[in-house]
């Protein structure tokens, strides 16, 4: 495995300083009083204490860049050809009901030609079990230095697939209908951007999800791309769908979901 480039070491110190705040607050949980709002709002100061500390380190090391973050939104820098794009804590929820599955996500995207922007490098940060997982394009992905790659099953009853349950979306309902329909296993764990680590890990075998946001995606995405996986996206906002899986299932899954 090739050593980090520059801009994959800037954003793993960033990734595990806003970690280890991350965990402190975690650790604090259980001395609130158990009231929702209370909860609510530690949870919110913990997000934006995250995104303070990723915004600080990242535009220390690269003081030109824009960012795309999930509490502040668009902050333009001067040089609008590469950003960051930072959710501070993936699985909010799970993290107010102190249920260890959340992360911290960064990518590193550039702006191409045609206006789109392409995700070069990307981190996602399990503070609770210290896994560190890294991609950069073209280069692989890797969790704790140990190189990743996608699950090798192939029929769809023995695999089991990452979704998600969003109450505003009759998507997710269906996706979820159509997946049990092929006996596959569904695990719906509140962290989007954890879940494309754990396919990338070969964990999960594959995650199809509805009415995520930029920044729940644009670390894991690339980390199950350089795994070996395969990707499928339909951006419309009337039938928003990402699928992602090992290579031997993804024609199956995409044949389940041709109707969605």
């Amino acid at each position: 495995m090739a050593p980090r480039s520059a801009i994959l070491n800037v954003m793993t110190a960033a990734a595990l300083k806003a970690g280890k705040s991350v965990m402190r607050d975690f650790g604090e949980l259980d001395k609130l009083q158990v009231s929702r709002k209370s909860i609510a709002n530690f949870a919110t100061n913990a997000d934006k204490k995250s995104e303070k500390i990723l915004h600080q380190e990242l535009s220390k090391a690269r003081p030109g860049f824009s960012f795309l973050m999930e509490e502040s939104g668009e902050v333009a820098g001067s040089d609008p050809t590469q950003r960051f794009v930072i959710d501070p804590i993936d699985g909010t929820h799970n993290f107010m009901h102190a249920i260890p599955y959340f992360c911290v996500a960064i990518a590193y995207e550039k702006r191409l030609n045609n206006g789109t922007f392409e995700t070069q490098a990307g981190v996602i940060f399990d503070p609770v079990h210290n896994e560190l997982f890294c991609a950069e394009l073209y280069q692989g992905a890797t969790l704790n230095d140990q190189r990743l790659a996608v699950s090798g099953r192939t029929e769809m009853d023995s695999c089991m697939i990452a979704s998600m349950i969003s109450h505003s979306s009759t998507h997710a309902a269906r996706v979820n209908e159509i997946l049990s329909a092929h006996h596959v296993s569904i695990r719906a764990s509140g962290s989007t951007a954890l879940d494309l680590a754990y396919i990338a890990a070969g964990r999960y075998d594959g995650g199809c999800f509805v009415s995520y946001k930029h920044w729940d995606i644009a670390a894991g995405r690339l980390l199950v791309r350089e795994a070996g996986g395969k990707i499928t996206s339909r951006e419309d906002e009337a039938n928003k769908l990402l699928f992602l899986s090992n290579p031997h299932i993804h024609a199956k899954l995409a044949s389940a979901l041709a109707a969605m």
